[in-house]
């Protein structure tokens, strides 16, 4: 049987641990894998694109487990109500192919985008930043607050969003958080004043410039979020012309993330060189760094097994009759002739 974790399920892992510690062991996972890097067998995503939205594969394996994720982007979902992101994944055995657990993602990446923001801005932001500015108030926002003031210890959040209702739905979730200062800004050069750590996730399919270069300060670390697909970007190019920029995975980012807008020359440093020593990250306290974090298949396998632990410490999860299991592996047709369980169950 595949063990399937539908979005209660994870709303119960966080219940049980808390969302810093779930935060904590994310990051944890997420460092773990990226530094083993060259174990496992990588792609840039398989996306398909239409005129409101994509849709997404995102593939990646290592010798003992594959794993993908589904996610769509259709930033007009919302006039409908729908969310802007939905997304599953599996788990599965390489030796055998089976799958192991099928779990709901869309709370999931939420949680692993957070937590890879984080994994990122430990190695790039300057050790005492203690302000961020959060652009774009939407789903994202506040796991990428949440997880910056837990993990990093970020004491004050400047925030704008285009949609007020957006920024008063962030503001009432974070108005009770402990040793958290949330200043609502004008727009967005309000908000980068005295920042730290800039954070945009909008998501418009657009190229935008959300953030131009009279708005940087000397030592801000960017990271760049929303940017995530072909046609869409938040990073004037003057930004990145000034700054060390870092990517997941410099295939998919070349064509998705904000460094679409540069020279094919133009230089990126992949995050995981970074976190085995083979590539510095901040260099000095004045230095501008981006990262231009696009998601990658590998962030969904550290939460695919994640999920998969804590859900097997808790005891979580229900078995889900997924894959036809005939008495003889031969006689597929067998199962056919097998009554419903419905009827056999009246019978």
């Amino acid at each position: 049987m595949t063990t399937l974790l539908t979005t209660r399920d994870v709303a119960r892992i966080v219940a049980a641990f808390g969302l810093p510690e779930v935060f904590r062991r994310m990051t944890a996972y997420l460092e773990a894998d990226f530094r083993r890097w060259g174990d496992f067998d990588k792609s840039a995503r398989v996306a398909s694109h239409s005129r409101d939205g994509v849709i997404e594969l995102m593939p990646i394996a290592d010798a003992g487990l594959y794993s993908f994720k589904y996610v769509n982007g259709h930033p007009r979902n919302t006039l409908s109500g729908l969310p802007t992101v939905m997304a599953f994944g599996v788990l599965a055995d390489v030796a055998s192919g089976r799958p192991e657990l099928l779990s709901e993602l869309t709370l999931t990446t939420a949680i692993r985008t957070a937590a890879t923001s984080v994994m990122a801005a430990r190695l790039l932001a300057r050790r005492n930043s203690r302000t961020m500015a959060l652009i774009g108030n939407g789903a994202q926002s506040e796991f990428q607050a949440l997880a910056f003031h837990h993990l990093l210890g970020i004491d004050t959040l400047r925030v704008f969003d285009t949609d007020p209702a957006a920024t008063a739905k962030l503001v009432r979730h974070l108005h009770a958080m402990p040793g958290l200062r949330v200043v609502v800004c004008a727009d967005t050069t309000d908000a980068l004043r005295g920042a730290d750590i800039v954070t945009t996730v909008t998501a418009d399919k657009a190229r935008a410039t959300i953030v131009t270069p009279p708005m940087l300060d000397a030592g801000m670390h960017l990271n760049a979020v929303g940017g995530d697909c072909p046609g869409k970007t938040e990073l004037h190019p003057g930004v990145l012309a000034q700054a060390r920029v870092f990517v997941e995975y410099e295939p998919q980012s070349r064509i998705e993330g904000d460094v679409q807008q540069m020279p094919a020359g133009f230089p990126v440093t992949e995050l995981w060189r970074v976190l085995a020593g083979q590539a510095p990250g901040r260099e000095d306290d004045a230095q501008i760094t981006v990262f231009d974090s696009v998601g990658f298949a590998l962030e969904d396998y550290s939460a695919l097994r994640l999920l998969r632990d804590c859900a097997r410490e808790l005891g979580l999860g229900s078995p889900l009759d997924l894959i036809a299991t005939p008495a003889d592996p031969k006689d597929l047709f067998a199962e056919l002739a097998k009554p419903p369980r419905a009827l056999a169950r009246a019978a």
